[in-house]
């Protein structure tokens, strides 16, 4: 919690289980690929990601470093901080959490990948790079709501430097990159209109929301609300125990993750589903088997089970199946339990 401008508690959100979930999955195995979450408005799609930013613990960054700069992560460092490294072995570093990263609806390329000065690189014989969106967003979550409004070329943008962590820029023959690893969460209303497929099929999970049609939880919603509103200090202080409860649970699903391997039980029943569903590409293979992983991870498990496979199917393959006019995409939920039944056998 931040004590200066106390952010909505993560474990205080009520429902909407699959987004908190998609969510936690990729700050457990970052290359997932980001989530889209699509639906009406008010289902608590920015509260939740602010939540997560929140939640995560500090890490060091190398000071003075406007990529912020992990030195554990020596293979993603920026030319400048490269040399720094190279030069002392041990830069000066301070703390820093992670923050919500929000991209203007109406950015543009220059706004959101930065610019050389050219000028200066012919004068001065030196590169001079003016940072854009993507470089604030290194270590931290990008978020773009309404991503389905935003030109094609800046979500192909956008998408491309999530999937390599690494924004390029090139003007007039004079290239610069920087590290820009990010988790990337769209948000979209289908109702203003979709994404080409292609652009869709990037996005490792989508999320389907809706407002809560219990009444109870519904009420709760409310009064969790209006508590938070009345003194969010309070409100949060009543979370704490829970919130570091889940801290632990995400920094330990993380390092089990990073040891964990995928069977050929798992790689083959990602394939048999993908099949199946008739997805085009590896991308599905491949989200579906690190998803799976991460849920297994915040279960505290080394091993990946049914009821892993399932939720992670349900996540990663409903946008990726082919469509004919007309036709909603939602996956064959019942032929994809069937065949993880066939791999993994019935509960």
């Amino acid at each position: 919690m931040n004590g200066s401008n106390p952010v909505y508690p993560f474990s205080a959100i009520v429902g909407q289980e699959d987004m908190k979930d998609a969510l936690l999955a990729n700050i457990v195995f970052p290359s997932i690929g980001g989530v889209l979450i699509r639906g009406e408005k008010g289902t608590a799609k920015s509260t939740t990601v602010r939540a997560l930013a929140d939640l995560l613990p500090e890490r060091d960054v190398i000071k003075g470093c406007i990529f912020r700069c992990s030195p554990s992560d020596t293979r993603n460092l920026c030319e400048s901080c490269r040399n720094r490294v190279a030069g002392n072995g041990q830069p000066e570093c301070e703390p820093a959490r992670m923050r919500v990263v929000e991209l203007p609806l109406c950015a543009t390329e220059d706004r959101v990948a930065g610019t050389l000065d050219i000028e200066h690189a012919i004068t001065q014989g030196q590169k001079k790079f003016e940072p854009g969106v993507l470089a604030s967003a290194n270590g931290n979550i990008l978020y773009v709501d309404e991503v389905n409004l935003l030109d094609d070329h800046i979500v192909d943008l956008l998408l491309d430097a999530a999937a390599m962590g690494v924004n390029f820029v090139e003007r007039e023959g004079i290239s610069y990159s920087h590290p820009a690893r990010f988790l990337l969460v769209g948000t979209m209303n289908p109702e203003e209109g979709d994404l080409r497929p292609q652009l869709l099929d990037r996005f490792g999970l989508v999320v389907d929301v809706m407002g809560e049609r219990d009444s109870a939880r519904r009420s709760e919603v409310v009064k969790r609300r209006l508590a938070f509103e009345r003194d969010p200090v309070a409100f949060c202080r009543q979370y704490e125990t829970e919130q570091q409860a889940l801290r632990e649970r995400i920094l330990a699903a993380q390092e089990m993750a990073a040891c964990m391997e995928a069977d050929d039980r798992l790689i083959d029943t990602a394939v048999k589903v993908s099949l199946a569903l008739g997805v085009d590409g590896h991308r599905s293979d491949l989200t579906l088997v690190k998803t799976a992983i991460a849920f297994a991870a915040l279960d505290g498990v080394e091993w990946v089970g049914r009821e892993h496979v399932l939720k992670a199917a349900g996540l990663s393959l409903p946008h990726r199946m082919r469509r004919r006019p007309f036709e909603e995409s939602r996956a064959d939920l019942g032929s994809v339990k069937a065949l993880i039944a066939e791999c993994y056998g019935s509960p």
